[in-house]
């Protein structure tokens, strides 16, 4: 325990977007890791009342556990910071740029990471899939993908002509705005990043998923058996190394703080891609980056405190700005 143990932290998880059940388990974890650590934690189901109960329970700091829109986008950091009450992970504008995940790839392309190729279609653009692969200069298979979506929510992979229309909707089922990109073929990986003030991001090893008919989709994300994961991933030395390296640079290009992942995908020949960034990335049991920090000795507890750090940051910072009398 540190300086936070007499400050009443609220959980936050739930929300309204299309992962609320997934952040739903991953507050309840985070709960049960603060409460089992002697913080005076309580959970807080956001709603539209989060204000009210955000003082009906005095809370000090917040522990995010929201993924999603509305939840990992900036949305709830803004407000969080019109309170003046400490967060855990990025701030507003890594949290904004990192949910959408076109804004995201330009600017790692502007810092030289590697992204696939691709473009965003929103829902006025009435293309066929004839004009996108003349624009874009792609062949297929190509990823469709709503802009704004965590959890492989409205992602198809189209291989065939026929798929196109279908695809499109699904994702602008969840966005107005869908990316079509590049299918990478190869590996699928992920990296988890810790940082905090007092030293430099922690890029933790590797995991490789191995998901079935290579495509880690909602289902295979959560249903428990469906998926292998490998951690430390199997790679080559020298392609764990660029990808540990790609990570810190995603991170930092983006102004990230706390613990963040960077997914890829890694061509047979071993060249990766960064495809996002999660900046609340999962905190169940199972999830990749307990995964990964476990495989570096540390416990669940201890990674939940090591998050917890980057609020305790944050209120230092903001200390250090704030008013003068």
């Amino acid at each position: 325990m540190g300086p936070l143990t007499n400050a009443r932290i609220g959980v936050l998880m739930g929300g309204r977007s299309s992962e609320r059940d997934i952040s739903l388990k991953t507050g309840q974890a985070v709960h049960q890791a603060l409460i089992r650590r002697g913080y005076d934690a309580v959970p807080i189901d956001v709603t539209d009342r989060l204000h009210r109960d955000l003082e009906d329970q005095k809370v000090a700091v917040a522990f995010l556990s929201l993924h999603g829109p509305g939840g990992e986008d900036g949305t709830v950091q803004g407000f969080l910071e019109t309170l003046g009450i400490p967060y855990t992970g990025s701030g507003v504008r890594a949290s904004a740029v990192g949910m959408h995940k076109a804004v995201t790839k330009t600017v790692l392309a502007a810092h030289g990471v590697p992204v696939p190729p691709g473009t965003v279609l929103r829902k006025s653009h009435k293309l066929s899939l004839v004009q996108v692969l003349k624009k874009t200069k792609l062949e297929l298979p190509i990823v469709v993908k709503p802009v704004s979506q965590g959890s492989t929510i409205g992602v198809t992979i189209v291989r065939r002509r026929t798929q196109w229309k279908e695809a499109l909707a699904l994702a602008h089922r969840y966005d107005p705005e869908a990316m079509v990109e590049s299918y990478i073929p190869g590996h699928e990986a992920a990296v988890s990043i810790l940082g905090t003030a007092a030293d430099d991001p922690r890029v933790l090893p590797a995991v490789e998923i191995v998901a079935p008919d290579g495509f880690y989709d909602f289902s295979a994300k959560y249903q428990k058996g469906k998926t292998r994961y490998l951690c430390p991933a199997p790679f080559p030395a020298k392609v764990m190394r660029h990808i540990g390296e790609l990570t810190r640079r995603t991170y930092e290009a983006l102004g990230c703080e706390g613990a963040a992942r960077v997914d890829f995908r890694i061509t047979p020949r071993g060249r990766p891609y960064v495809l996002e960034i999660n900046t609340v990335p999962g905190m169940t049991e199972t999830s990749l980056l307990p995964m990964a920090a476990a495989q570096v000795g540390i416990a669940y507890d201890d990674l939940v405190e090591r998050i917890l750090q980057s609020a305790l940051d944050r209120a230092n910072r903001l200390a250090r700005v704030g008013p003068k009398e």
